[in-house]
């Protein structure tokens, strides 16, 4: 009678063993975006396991540091802008070599295991560290606190590991699916927007505009467009080749993206063409940033890197929503007409949509 209690216990052990991997596997193939599948992850593992303190660090890899991406049971305070290099620590060492680790905090104070603990001001009493990691390719650190593991049977905990990696591969299908999308919205000569990705977040700028001008029609919300031709492209293109002019583009992709910043929307639009989408700026202050751009691009010198020195100017065509036009194309055509206004007056200026020229040129774009 004995033994077959026993069966039964083990038979119910396993069955919950399977149901919980279902239903973590389920949450981490339901979405593939990033944020939802970490949160869905998180949400299971705590659900079912009963962590009550815990923190998911995901590496970037660009700079190959952990950051704290989500937590429960830590001052968010103590955790942000911490980032914790690959091979420090005890999650950076973890997030190295792969392999798990369980520590009592009193062990910390062993060399290379003291950065994240104490300077996220935990207090705690154990920290078990499990990689996020597929193959070879480690994607972040789980870290559990004061975790009760002796209270879970010994199958839930074998399986950890199993549900970590698991979570590794739905964030490489994640993060492919991302590269994909990127490179679809990519112009891949600038590093910019394309054209289409243009169209869409004009739909969307519109959209969320639209309605709000009706029910708050005292201030209208608004974004601008600046189309910019760049001047005698093709004379570069003819004097050094096409691969010349192609970095030349790259280069002048370069400082438009960073004159917009993070806020603004820069997009390669055909040729030696561009476009700035400034989002809630009125004309006078996209006026401003277009100033900016072009004192930017006139002051550079191109090409250095290929022992060359090539100076710019570009002519600018300057739009806002909704005056100068309240629908998609009507907003494009109105910053695109003004931009061959400032072709045709000379090259090297502004020209604002139903104001004329804003800018004269510049002494070297009237002999150029």
């Amino acid at each position: 009678m004995n033994e077959k209690r026993q069966i039964e216990m083990l038979e119910r052990r396993y069955l919950e063993t399977l149901r919980v991997f279902h239903e973590v596997s389920t949450a981490l193939t339901s979405n593939l975006d990033l944020d939802s599948l970490l949160s869905a992850f998180m949400a299971q593992m705590e659900d079912h396991f009963g962590f009550k303190q815990w923190s998911l660090l995901m590496l970037d890899g660009e700079t190959q540091e952990l950051y704290y991406a989500l937590h429960k049971g830590i001052d968010e305070a103590a955790v942000r802008g911490i980032r914790i290099p690959m091979g420090e620590g005890l999650a950076g060492g973890v997030a190295k070599t792969g392999d798990p680790l369980f520590v009592r905090v009193a062990d910390l104070d062993l060399p290379g295991m003291d950065s994240d603990a104490k300077g996220a001001g935990l207090r705690v009493q154990s920290i078990t560290s499990l990689p996020i990691r597929y193959g070879h390719r480690t994607f972040g650190v789980l870290q559990i606190y004061d975790s009760t593991f002796e209270q879970l049977p010994d199958a839930s905990v074998s399986f950890l590991p199993a549900l970590c990696e698991y979570a590794a591969i739905a964030l490489e299908n994640a993060r492919q699916v991302d590269l994909i999308h990127h490179l679809s919205i990519t112009d891949d000569c600038t590093g910019l927007f394309n054209a289409r990705h243009l169209y869409t977040l004009l739909e969307q700028e519109i959209a969320v505009c639209a309605p709000a001008a009706r029910v708050v029609p005292i201030r209208q919300p608004h974004f601008s467009l600046i189309f910019l031709d760049l001047d005698r492209f093709k004379a570069v293109n003819d004097t050094h080749g096409h691969l010349v002019g192609s970095r030349l583009l790259a280069e002048v992709g370069g400082v438009i993206r960073r004159v917009l910043g993070p806020h603004h929307a820069g997009f390669r639009y055909g040729g030696d063409e561009f476009v700035a989408l400034l989002r809630g700026l009125d004309k006078p202050e996209a006026l401003e940033l277009a100033h900016r751009l072009r004192a930017e691009l006139t002051s550079n010198t191109f090409l250095t890197a290929n022992n060359l020195s090539v100076s710019l100017t570009a002519s600018f065509g300057l739009a806002t929503y909704p005056q100068d036009g309240d629908t998609l194309h009507g907003i494009i055509r109105s910053a695109d007409t003004a931009m061959y206004a400032a072709k045709a007056g000379g090259r090297d200026r502004i020209e604002v949509a139903g104001e004329g020229p804003r800018s004269e040129p510049s002494p070297h774009s009237r002999h150029s």
